[in-house]
C-alpha cells in the first residue's frame, strides 16, 4: 500500500478517534469510548507500517501536526469552541512546518 494513503488514513483514523474522545464524555459513554480505541489503535498501527518506508520524523511531524490542525477545526466547526485569529495562525504555522520538514527532506 502507498505510505502516503496510509499516512493520510491514519490522521483520518486519529481525528475520527479524537472526536470519539470528545463525544465520550470523559470515558462516561461506553459506544464513543470503544470506537475512540479503534480509531487510536488502527492510527498507531498504521504510523508504525508507514515508517518501515516513509522517515520517522516526517512520517511523525505530519500525522501529529496534521492531525493537531484537524483536530483544532473540528473542535471549532463540530463543537463550536471559540475561534481567534491566535488559534487560525497557530493552526496555518503547524501545517507551514510540517510544509517545511517535507519539503526539506525533498531537497536532500
Amino acid at each position: 500500500m502507498n505510505p502516503w494513503f496510509l499516512l493520510s488514513l491514519t490522521i483520518l483514523s486519529e481525528v475520527i478517534g479524537i472526536y470519539f474522545q470528545k463525544s465520550s464524555n470523559g470515558y462516561e459513554r461506553i459506544v464513543p469510548t470503544v470506537l475512540m480505541g479503534l480509531c487510536f489503535l488502527f492510527a498507531t498501527w498504521g504510523v508504525g507500517i508507514v515508517m518501515k518506508q516513509l522517515e520517522m520524523g516526517i512520517t511523525y511531524a505530519i500525522w501529529a501536526g496534521v492531525g493537531t490542525a484537524l483536530a483544532a477545526l473540528m473542535g471549532m466547526v463540530v463543537f463550536n469552541e471559540s475561534v481567534s485569529a491566535v488559534k487560525v495562525m497557530g493552526i496555518v504555522c503547524v501545517i507551514l512546518g510540517v510544509v517545511l520538514l517535507n519539503w526539506t527532506t525533498q531537497l536532500h
